[in-house]
Formats: C-alpha cells, sequence, structure tokens
C-alpha cells in the first residue's frame, strides 16, 4: 500500500509529516509498483499526522531562490474550494500484480481537539509522547503531563490493555526525564 498526500495551497502554506521517515517514497515511486511501500493488513489502519500551517501563516519551509528556467504554477480552480487535501493510495488486491488507484478529497470541518474521536485524541498523544522521547524541536508546549491527560481524556474501549500500557509508559518516561534533569554531574564531568 501507497499513501500520497497533496495539501490544497490556499488552505495550507506548509505541512510537515510527524513520524514515518523510514517509509518516505520518491514522487515518481508512488505509481511504480515495482517500489514496496508498506504492508496493511486487512482490518487494520493507519494513523498519519500533519503539522500544517494555515495558509497566509510562516511555515517551517526552508527558503530558496526563485527558479530561473521554471515558474512556479498557480493553484487551479479546485483550489477555491473549502478541501484542506487530497489522500491518493494505491493498493493490490491479494494475489494481485498491479495496484488500483484511489483518490479521496478531504475538508477541514474546523473540529476543536477536546471534540475529536476518542481515536484521534488518543493517537495525537502517542504521537505528541513521541516527539517528547525524541526530543523533537517540533514539539512545542508538549509535557509529559500533556500526554497524560489528553490519553486519559481519550478513554475509548481497552480489550487487550494497550491504552493502559501506554499510560504506564509515559509515566514512566516522565519519571525518568525528570530524574535525569535533576541528576548532579559526577566529578568527571564538572
Amino acid at each position: 500500500m501507497k499513501i500520497q498526500v497533496e495539501f490544497n495551497p490556499r488552505q495550507a502554506s506548509a505541512y510537515r509529516l510527524i513520524g514515518y521517515e523510514n517509509r518516505l517514497l520518491r514522487a515518481e515511486d508512488f505509481r511504480d509498483d515495482r517500489k514496496d511501500a508498506g504492508v496493511i493488513g486487512a482490518g487494520h489502519t493507519v494513523t498519519a499526522f500533519y503539522e500544517l500551517a494555515p495558509a497566509g501563516k510562516e511555515g517551517d519551509l526552508p527558503k530558496v531562490d526563485p527558479l530561473k528556467y521554471q515558474q512556479t504554477a498557480a493553484p487551479i480552480k479546485v483550489a477555491g474550494t473549502n478541501e484542506t487535501l487530497t489522500v491518493k493510495v494505491r493498493y493490490k488486491q491479494p494475489q494481485a500484480e498491479a495496484s488500483e488507484p484511489l483518490s479521496v478529497p478531504v475538508s477541514d470541518p474546523g473540529t476543536p481537539l477536546e471534540k475529536a474521536s476518542a481515536e484521534f485524541r488518543f493517537a495525537a498523544a502517542v504521537a505528541c509522547w513521541g516527539m517528547l522521547l525524541r526530543e523533537s524541536e517540533h514539539k512545542g508546549v508538549a509535557t509529559h503531563d500533556m500526554v497524560i491527560k489528553l490519553a486519559q481524556d481519550a478513554g475509548g474501549r481497552d480489550p487487550s490493555g494497550y491504552r493502559g500500557e501506554f499510560l504506564r509508559l509515559v509515566e514512566l518516561s516522565k519519571t525518568l526525564s525528570g530524574s535525569q534533569a535533576r541528576r548532579q554531574p559526577s566529578r568527571s564531568e564538572e
């Protein structure tokens, strides 16, 4: 399975994928069935989070000089709609040789985080914790306490105990990060 996301430039001036660094493909490899991507089993789901800079706001884009031989294309008419992005998927049926395309436009209804689904809020807590663990420069104001509250407030079904285990791991990492922050340097480190 391969997933490609195209953002409407009239809705988002910049974006950043959170995680999945080891699964990135070149744009031209999306349609190439010889290039492997990821395996998602029947009945499974995958969540990808993007951080967006709304149109008109400065994003975290590298500054580049204008092109000498080409012009950047202007957005086409559909960019004036309320579509935020289009998700393109290529997938293979079991035993199939060629992939099949699927394209779905997505609009942002502006739902605040506290009104989002429990699954979305829990996934957001997991993504946020990952940025804390990696000490990401993009973690913003995220804290372990914020992750814990977000995950607890999300609730949701937990028949296998994974959500409870996640909360236990966040608490443990909070304790460990706090103990490292208070650790006194040894004489050899002074």
